[in-house]
């Protein structure tokens, strides 16, 4: 399973990489995603689970949230949600 390392990002950039991740994965494909940044531990988790995608939280220290997603839907740009 692939692994996406954000902890190194503070907010916005997990949220932008999440997405990015998003338009080019494949429906079923699961990634352990690693956050540090304390919005985005509230944030990208929340984000996911409104697309429809499954988090699953693995750990949850001071330190680190790891999840595990899975892209269940689709992913929608703004351009393709005005058409």
């Amino acid at each position: 399973m692939q692994q996406l390392d954000l902890s190194a990002y503070t907010c916005p950039l997990p949220l932008i990489k999440i997405k990015l991740w998003l338009k080019q994965a494949e429906l079923g494909t699961e990634i352990i995603v690693l956050l540090t940044d304390s919005g985005s531990r509230q944030d990208i988790p929340k984000f996911l689970t409104s697309l429809g995608q499954t988090v699953v939280e693995l750990d949850n220290s001071p330190l680190m949230l790891r999840i595990k997603v899975t892209k269940l839907t689709p992913h929608l740009s703004l351009t393709q949600l005005s058409t």
